[in-house]
């Protein structure tokens, strides 16, 4: 039998079968392809929301740090650092689109700096957060 896609239709319609479905090797590739790079994504970067969350915290703490050596005590409400910069305009969400919970202690010398987590949900497992200066 000849290779191709017009001898295949012609050997189908001889032989009255239905027309089988024709993929090229490319797209099987590509298909395979596909499916590899969902399955890498899956398990290799599934932590990924996470670890930007906890970057932003980094970052977030680094901003209180400057406040706090400024004025003395970390500011009361964490949307003050954001201070009209288009840069920081995001920086109170995590990576989830949820607020952080953002509590000032002992009269503004400590401070809890918490992600809700994915769910969105405060004090669940999925949470991440950090605490500064805490007796």
């Amino acid at each position: 039998m000849r290779n191709g896609k017009k001898p295949r239709r012609e050997y189908e319609k001889e032989n009255n079968l239905p027309k089988k479905l024709m993929i090229h090797p490319v797209w099987k590739l590509f298909g395979i392809l596909l499916l590899f790079i969902i399955v890498v994504r899956f398990f290799f970067f599934s932590d990924y929301g996470q670890r930007k969350t906890v970057e932003k915290i980094d970052k977030i703490d680094q901003i209180l740090e400057k406040e706090k050596k400024a004025l003395g005590i970390y500011p009361e409400k964490l949307n003050i650092i954001i201070r009209n910069n288009p840069l920081r305009k995001k920086i109170t969400l995590d990576y989830w689109n949820n607020e952080f919970f953002y509590e000032q202690k002992e009269n503004g010398l400590s401070y809890v700096l918490i992600s809700k987590g994915k769910d969105g949900i405060l004090k669940t497992d999925d949470d991440i957060g950090k605490a500064k200066n805490l007796p």
